[in-house]
């Protein structure tokens, strides 16, 4: 199992999506952070198993969905490293995106 470390930045991305979705619904919160994690986890056994980030020609920065969020992460030799959790639409948010 490879280890899965998260950066500070998508873990500050997961809690405003906590808060967010929070304000109508907690429980229904949980439940997407808990699936988001989940993902993260596959990650480690599986680094290989998203797609490449389709705006970035970068074979080793891909992603999963859980839909309606993107966990981008980028696979090193010793780890994969989740750098951001954003929304399906925000493409300006993707790291090293050209707005950024």
């Amino acid at each position: 199992m490879t280890p899965v470390l998260w950066t500070e930045a998508a873990l500050a991305q997961l809690a405003a999506i906590r808060d967010y979705i929070s304000q109508t619904s907690p429980v229904y919160a949980d439940r997407v952070i808990a699936r988001i994690l989940a993902r993260g986890h596959q990650l480690g056994g599986f680094p290989q198993s998203g797609r490449q980030v389709p705006e970035r020609v970068d074979p080793m920065l891909r992603e999963v969905i859980e839909w309606p969020y993107r966990v981008i992460y980028r696979v090193q030799p010793t780890q994969v490293v989740v750098l951001a959790v954003i929304h399906g639409r925000r493409v300006d948010a993707i790291p090293g995106h050209p707005a950024e």
